[in-house]
């Protein structure tokens, strides 16, 4: 027996490794695949498995080439890869070295899509004060959908069964394909034009990203943006969102959902008409109530405050008035008629002749003290004018220049001091008998 040559793991590995990543076919590799164990590493690195119906493969893409990405990766991506077979020898795994990453086929509308959406948000189409209010009890709904499918089904079935006071109105419209776009917008424009409904529900039902894509085009963003009627978009099912989404005045989950959002139900309308109705009855009564309680006590009140009553009460206070009156008066009569009695008396008892005696000797005793005193009276006044007059004639300026006295005036003004003249001035002096004009010459002051 021949002595066989066995290898070590690592020199196996390191040989499987040389012949793997020296292959000129893997050196380069394509590769499609769906995105599973998905891990972001605090590095930056990628770590995850490219998988399709039948197999899978570790694949590694470094920090570096991450950085160049232009979406973030996640579990369940369909990506195309570029990259080269690299072994990882202490584990002996092998894994794809991927060096670029971009989106398969949806990912590439998904690009799109979030190019759109930034677009649309810097220009300020999805802010809350463009949002239009939903009216709350529309007279007439328009629906832009597909005139055949099962959205317009549901929303004629939910307004009827919430609302039937509410007229409905079809714009129909492409809601799949190349042209669906121009279709939707030219039926939101219509609606617009036609002026007759007041809110608008623009959707369809639910359905790929491929299906649900007219709804992400710009000519009908614009045309929701634009639009002067609310819109309520109700495209696909609740987990899809499109740009319409965003545009539109409210977001529906389902068409379904726009049709419960557009209008009141009709049952919830009844309740609170019937709670207004108990409340309004219920206000009635205790109007009415309070009413009939001032009604009686007006009623009462009247009959208390009735002319006939008024005037029996005035008689009687009329009455006593006049008794008072009568009374008073002969009371009154009868004190003035015994005050009279009483001077009358007095009279009777007193003696007039001795009265008048008495009355004129006091009369001639008051005439002589009044003589007596106005004569005394005179007699002093007289002696204080003689005084007086004895003093004037003591300060009388012309008794004191028949003395030789003057008086020096300077336009007409009395000289007191030489302070008060000038050479050359003017002056007069006043004698007993007359006046003298003359000039200064000269002034000496006394020291």
């Amino acid at each position: 027996m021949s002595e066989q040559r066995y290898l070590t793991v690592s020199a196996l590995v390191r040989y499987i490794k040389n012949q793997l990543e020296s292959d000129d076919h893997l050196k380069t590799i394509y590769l499609r695949g769906e995105i599973s164990n998905f891990t972001r590493h605090s590095s930056g690195h990628l770590y995850f498995s490219l998988k399709d119906e039948r197999s899978q493969i570790k694949a590694i893409m470094f920090a570096s080439s991450a950085d160049r990405l232009n979406f973030s990766p996640k579990k369940g991506d369909k990506v195309l890869v570029f990259g080269s077979i690299n072994v990882y020898e202490p584990n002996g795994d092998f894994s794809i070295l991927v060096k670029t990453m971009e989106l398969d086929g949806i990912g590439e509308l998904y690009l799109a899509y979030e190019k759109l959406k930034k677009d649309l948000e810097e220009k300020g189409y999805f802010k809350e004060e463009y949002k239009k209010a939903i009216p709350k009890y529309p007279n007439a709904i328009g629906v832009v959908t597909s005139p055949t499918g099962a959205a317009i089904e549901d929303i004629i079935n939910t307004i009827g069964r919430r609302y039937p006071l509410a007229k409905l109105y079809v714009y129909p419209a492409l809601v799949q394909g190349e042209n669906a776009k121009y279709s939707i917008k030219q039926q939101i424009e219509k609606a617009n034009k036609d002026k007759i409904v007041d809110v608008l529900i623009v959707g369809r039902g639910g359905g790929s990203i491929e299906d649900l894509w007219a709804f992400n085009e710009l000519v009908v963003a614009e045309a929701i943006f634009n639009s002067e009627i609310p819109i309520i978009s109700a495209v696909g099912h609740e987990t899809d969102t499109t740009i319409a989404d965003f545009v539109s005045d409210l977001r529906a989950p389902t068409p379904t959902g726009a049709a419960e959002l557009a209008t009141p139900n009709v049952n919830t309308l009844y309740e609170i008409v019937k709670n207004n109705e108990r409340m309004l009855n219920r206000n009635i009564k205790n109007i009415i109530a309070a009413k009939e309680y001032l009604l009686v006590h007006l009623d009462q009140r009247l009959i208390n405050q009735k002319p006939t009553n008024v005037m029996k009460e005035i008689e009687k206070r009329l009455d006593k008035n006049v008794y008072d009156l009568r009374r008073n008066f002969k009371l009154m009569i009868e004190h003035k008629k015994f005050l009279l009695e009483s001077k009358i008396n007095l009279l009777r008892r007193v003696d007039l002749n001795n009265l008048y005696e008495t009355k004129l000797t006091n009369l001639n005793e008051s005439k002589k003290d009044l003589t007596n005193n106005f004569n005394q009276v005179i007699n002093n006044k007289q002696q204080q004018l003689n005084l007086v007059i004895g003093l004037l004639k003591y300060q009388n300026p012309l008794q004191l220049m028949s003395q030789g006295y003057t008086v020096t005036l300077k336009e007409g003004k009395r000289l007191s001091s030489v302070e008060e003249v000038n050479k050359d001035d003017n002056i007069e002096t006043v004698v007993k008998d007359g006046k003298i004009i003359s000039q200064v010459i000269k002034k000496e002051k006394r020291t």
